[in-house]
């Protein structure tokens, strides 16, 4: 998994959108994070009370995996960029068919 600034995230999302479009998916998974990579093991004492948490975002393909996090600061720049390449890149659903009612002809 390839850990990635969120301006070159945005860019290879937006290239893995494209490889998808034609044949594919993208799957997108967000969680918290809070910068360690490893568990401490619990001691008995309390937890910080106001940890600094970030966001972590991975997005995979058939072949390729990106990821990147997102500080506290940057949510709101990082959340509009994402929600505009979203728009953008998923134009091509197909649309769904509604069930015809039956007329009401019997009354």
């Amino acid at each position: 998994m390839v850990l990635l600034s969120n301006d070159e995230f945005l860019v290879e999302l937006t290239k893995l959108f494209q490889k998808a479009r034609s044949s594919g998916s993208v799957t997108m998974t967000m969680k918290r994070y809070d910068g360690r990579t490893k568990p401490h093991p619990r001691d008995g004492t309390p937890a910080v009370p106001n940890p600094h948490y970030k966001c972590l975002i991975r997005a995979q393909s058939r072949t390729t995996k990106i990821s990147t996090v997102i500080e506290q600061n940057d949510v709101e720049k990082f959340s509009t960029a994402y929600s505009n390449l979203l728009k953008t890149s998923v134009n091509g659903l197909k649309r769904l068919k509604k069930p015809k009612k039956k007329a009401m002809a019997t009354q």
